[in-house]
């Protein structure tokens, strides 16, 4: 699956459909779904970069996330605790995993058995930069916490990289199964033709 070409409308509006569908089902305020689960924009951003690698894509993604934060706190104030000057760390944070997703889409096959380690290591590497960055934002710039410097933020929020990597494992794991599955039901398909 070589995504340097570019794809048909069809495939990109079907891309574009299930990455906005899934933010909407998942984003974390679970305002807009009777469901609890867990925040997968991490992975979709990724997706976005891989399979859309547009700039617009990125920029109306994340606006379609700001939509839903700040839709669930107008109808449940509580929702909208970390809507501070932080939250704007998500755009690099975001943006970390875009490029992911692009520097995978370059890989020849992509989800190809013999890559599953580079997929797996830039997933877990620009998750792990994107919690940085977005914890790091928001200890700095949320106005919640005492302002004393970058060295003393860095000593907040780390309890939350376990559960942020975790969820974000997860979410790639099915991922690349349900690549894997599609790979292996391609070929039937095409062999009874």
């Amino acid at each position: 699956m070589n995504l340097a070409s570019k794809k048909p409308f069809k495939s990109q509006l079907f891309i574009v459909a299930a990455i906005a569908f899934f933010m909407l089902l998942t984003r974390g305020s679970h305002t807009l779904t009777p469901f609890s689960l867990p925040d997968a924009s991490l992975t979709l951003f990724l997706l976005g970069g891989l399979f859309l690698r547009r700039a617009g894509w990125f920029a109306a993604f994340f606006i379609l996330a700001t939509v839903i934060d700040f839709g669930a706190a107008a109808l449940d104030p509580a929702q909208g605790f970390c809507l501070t000057n932080g939250y704007w760390g998500l755009i690099p944070s975001y943006g970390v995993m875009w490029l992911g997703g692009l520097y995978l889409g370059k890989q020849q096959d992509t989800f190809a058995t013999k890559n599953i380690g580079t997929f797996g290591l830039v997933s877990l590497l620009t998750t792990f930069i994107a919690f940085v960055i977005s914890t790091q934002t928001y200890y700095l710039f949320s106005g919640r916490f005492p302002a004393q410097g970058l060295i003393e933020s860095m000593k907040h929020g780390w309890e939350y990289l376990p559960s942020w990597m975790g969820f974000a494992v997860m979410y790639f794991a099915i991922v690349w199964l349900g690549a894997a599955l599609i790979r292996s039901i391609k070929p039937a398909q095409t062999s009874k033709i």
